[in-house]
This record gives structure tokens, sequence and C-alpha cells, in this order.
């Protein structure tokens, strides 16, 4: 049976994972978003947090004497090419973007809130601190995709009603 500190450090693997592939599935999903460029600069932005929030968990991880999971991050990279390839097959990307992109920040979210309650529990509060201000980062950013849902629907809807 593993030990609180050997779970938070496995979670943490995953979750420095889980931000490499949340950094790769974005960036890629902004590039193939065209007619809403607020959107597609949410999501670029998003993936550039996605990035210092990896290498934020990579240092922790580091200093907990522990590395990062080069089979979890690639794993997740493959995953995510998998989803950007979607993209290029469906003729309402914008819309299907919103819904994966807030299912993904969901996890994320989620993963964060369990890190610091395992962390609490592990007596890590150094874990518990780097991960606090993520998953706040991760509550905002589906805040913003619930407010997007709305209006790329919206867009998409007219813009396909209007023949285009």
């Amino acid at each position: 049976m593993k030990t609180a500190r050997e779970r938070v450090v496995e979670w943490l693997r995953d979750a420095h994972a889980m931000e490499e592939q949340a950094h790769t599935m974005l960036g890629k999903t902004a590039q193939q978003i065209d007619g809403h460029p607020n959107f597609r600069a949410g999501l670029d932005a998003h993936g550039k947090h996605s990035a210092r929030q990896a290498a934020q968990l990579k240092s922790c991880l580091e200093t907990l004497g522990e590395s990062t999971s080069a089979v979890k991050t690639v794993t997740g990279q493959i995953s995510a090419f998998a989803q950007t390839l979607s993209g290029y097959i469906v003729g309402d990307e914008p819309v299907k973007a919103v819904l994966a992109s807030a299912t993904f920040a969901h996890m994320e979210a989620t993963s964060y809130r369990i890190l610091v309650a395992a962390a609490a529990e592990a007596g890590m509060n150094e874990v518990a601190a780097v991960c606090r201000p993520l998953l706040t980062e991760e509550h905002q950013f589906v805040r913003w995709l619930d407010d997007q849902a709305d209006i790329v629907t919206r867009d998409y809807l007219d813009a396909n009603a209007a023949g285009g």
C-alpha cells in the first residue's frame, strides 16, 4: 500500500503530464480556430499558462527529490495530438473546442483540489501552496469557457444559417 506522500508524488506526476497535454492541446486547437479571435487568444493564453503550471509542478517534484514521468508526459502528448487531429475532420470545431477544453479544465481543477487535500493530509504544505493558485487559475479558465460557450455557439449557428 502506498503512503500518502507516494500518492501525492504520483498525482503530481499526473498533473505535470496533464499540464503538458493541455499546453499542446490548447495551442494546437487555437491554431485551428478561425473567426473567433477572442476565443482563439484565450485558448492560446491558457496554453501558455499550462506550460508555466507544468514547470511549477516539475519544480515542486524536484524539491521533493522526485522527477516527472516521461511515460505519462508522452502519453499525454499523444492524447493531445489525437484530440487536435479530430479538429481537422469536424465542421463545428469551435463548438467542439469549447466542449473539449471545458471538460479538460474541469478535470484539471478537480485534480488540483485532490492534490491540495492530499498534500494537506500528508503534511506537505509546500505542495499545497503550489497547487492552490493553480486550482484558482483553472476555475477562472472554466468560468471563461462557460462564457465563451454561449458566444461561440451563437456565432457558429449564425454563420451556419447564413451559409458560412
